[in-house]
């Protein structure tokens, strides 16, 4: 093995929303990858739509900056566990990576579950503490957790030995002191290049490069990125591509790397660079091995953690299908789904006994409500079923996954939010109370227990809680409870609303709709105040008449309506219900319409 002293291979990892994108763009800011005159936003490396809309990172993605003439790429991970699986790929490109944790809110699930995973790499560590300069700010008691995690996610005296910062990604600058406020971010710069090893790899002998991750080009086709293990790659060099059923003989006919945020075509890469190669083949996969068509050797394939839900897709059978959609056969949705199956690893696509449904498998709810997301704004028309866990068998006992939650909660809401968990098989683990009147309670719980808590949890804490959670293990099932507490209020007929229907229905509960929207039979238009299902006329219009009384034409108010959102609408749904996605629209309805055939289905159920 040699070292290439001329480049590090780093990445950014830490939970949702403690700064890694912003701490990004001050490197590469002050790296001077960015000219005085560049027109640059915030959160530069966060260029998907879905990305800015939400504040999250959903893909992990490359940059490249120079440092006292020193070659730095760096990879921007996700802080959501269910997007784990970009966070594992990520890591066999990286030879260390920069632990992010907020100096207020401390070490997090996610901050847990992305160590974890860098400590399985046996990555070197450095630690920024971010954010210093809030007002709540527990520095060095925040520092003390983190050091307590690593030394229970250790497995090497080595891990232990890593340095400390103390950081302000948004104002940009870091120091090694958290005394003494830097100017800039150079210190951290200089402990990238101290304390990370330069790639340990290869030079001589045939290529090998693992597949880490995919892109597509309109012009190139299907694009592969990963790390050159072994030897070096040339243009127009022939290639083996080594897969899980065989292997392919292919060309090297372009070889990219990172510059800055773009990529810059080269003649040759060596072992260490991460690149980007078009080989002219479609069906390339994430774990593949790339290698010299002469000595074809594979490497190990990619192993990530299973999926832990899954969720029934299904073409759009509605009375309303086809009006704003353009993917709207089985065909067209299995390619969809497929294809992001394919970009991301830790997707599944299994077929069902009807060729209009199909189980799409993933790590979390969020995860499943992205790629409906990306789906209905590619012009995509659907349904989907509610979220289910994906249980196993281990010696005759099936096993369902448990996840350690932390919720972050005003001390008005803890009685209301142990109550709910405990009600859901949730063991409370701990309680911490801060002095800025908050409450941190960790509960170990069945996944299925927090399946349609959030939004239930935001209502509890008035939108002031902080939920996270992290797989723990599997268990036994804890047995049975109730996952949604009220009914949902059904139109019994088709047609328009009207606010005079609308008006009447009100004090029966949530209305999910205004006057004016198309609904049918069977569609779910508001929350029953009650447990029970009631269906309603809600197109009833007021009968004219030439008799008048006081009031008779008070002008009718109606409350803004209960808007859900996809991952909302995933939350509330019960068993027999479909959510209805199209490009401008997120509706629920029931999947038997019928009214007399819902009643005769759920006699027959036994329900």
């Amino acid at each position: 093995m040699s070292a290439f002293s001329g480049l590090r291979n780093i990445a950014i990892i830490a939970h949702v929303d403690h700064g890694k994108t912003t701490l990004v763009d001050g490197l590469l800011r002050q790296s001077g990858t960015f000219g005085e005159r560049d027109a640059v936003t915030e959160r530069v490396m966060d260029s998907m739509d879905l990305e800015r809309e939400r504040g999250i990172t959903i893909a992990a993605k490359n940059c490249s900056m120079t440092w006292n003439g020193q070659r730095i790429n760096i990879v921007d991970t996700p802080g959501h566990a269910d997007f784990g699986g970009e966070v594992e790929r990520t890591m066999m490109m990286v030879d260390g990576a920069i632990l992010l944790v907020d100096a207020a809110e401390g070490p997090l699930p996610q901050t847990r579950f992305v160590l974890q995973k860098a400590l399985a790499q046996n990555l070197a560590m450095i630690l920024v503490i971010n954010k210093v300069d809030r007002p709540d700010a527990r520095i060095k008691e925040v520092e003390e957790h983190v050091h307590d995690l690593f030394l229970e996610l250790s497995s090497n005296e080595s891990h232990l030995n890593f340095p400390t910062l103390y950081a302000s990604g948004r104002d940009g600058w870091a120091s090694l002191s958290y005394e003494k406020k830097t100017e800039n971010l150079g210190d951290l710069f200089d402990t990238i290049l101290k304390h990370v090893p330069p790639p340990r790899v290869q030079a001589e002998g045939g290529l090998q490069m693992l597949i880490n991750n995919l892109s597509y080009s309109n012009y190139l086709g299907r694009l592969a990125i990963g790390r050159i293990e072994r030897g070096s790659l040339k243009m127009g060099q022939n290639l083996a591509i080594i897969g899980e059923s065989g292997q392919r003989i292919a060309k090297a006919t372009k070889i990219l790397h990172y510059v800055g945020l773009s990529q810059a075509e080269v003649e040759e890469a060596s072992a260490g660079e991460i690149v980007i190669v078009a080989t002219g083949l479609e069906d390339l996969r994430i774990g593949d091995t790339i290698a010299d068509a002469l000595v074809p050797e594979a490497l190990p394939r990619i192993e990530i953690d299973p999926p832990t839900v899954n969720v029934e897709v299904s073409v759009n059978t509605s009375p309303l299908a086809g009006r704003e959609g353009t993917y709207l056969t089985s065909r067209k949705i299995e390619e969809f789904l497929r294809k992001e199956a394919l970009n991301n690893v830790a997707l599944r696509v299994e077929p069902t006994a009807s060729p209009e449904i199909f189980i799409l498998s993933a790590r979390g709810e969020l995860q499943v409500s992205i790629v409906m997301e990306n789906l209905r704004r590619a012009g995509g028309e659907c349904m989907v079923g509610r979220p289910r866990v994906i249980t196993k068998t281990e010696n005759g006992s099936v096993l369902e996954p448990v996840e350690h939650v932390v919720l972050d909660v005003p001390e008005f809401s803890v009685g209301v939010v142990t109550e709910k968990l405990s009600i859901r098989k949730g063991r409370m683990l701990t309680m911490q109370n801060f002095e800025n009147g908050r409450t941190r309670i960790e509960f170990s719980i069945p996944t299925r227990g927090l399946l349609g808590y959030r939004s239930t949890f935001l209502t509890d804490t008035k939108g002031e809680g902080l939920m996270s959670s992290y797989f723990e293990g599997w268990e036994t099932s804890r047995g049975t409870f109730s996952s949604r507490m009220n009914g949902a209020m059904i139109a019994d007929r088709s047609g328009k609303t009207t606010e005079y229907a609308l008006g009447g229905l009100e004090p029966r509960g949530r209305l999910m709709i205004s006057y004016g929207e198309d609904v049918y039979e069977g569609m779910v238009i508001g929350e029953h105040s009650r447990d029970n299902d009631l269906e309603v006329n809600a197109i009833r219009e007021k009968k004219l008449t030439n008799m008048r009384s006081a009031g008779t034409d008070d002008a009718i108010k109606l409350a803004p309506p209960m808007r859900l959102s996809l991952e909302d609408a995933l939350d509330w749904i019960v068993d027999d219900e479909w959510i209805e996605i199209t490009p401008k629209k997120i509706r629920v309805r029931k999947r038997v319409l019928e009214s007399n055939k819902r009643e005769a289905s759920r006699k027959n159920s036994g329900s």
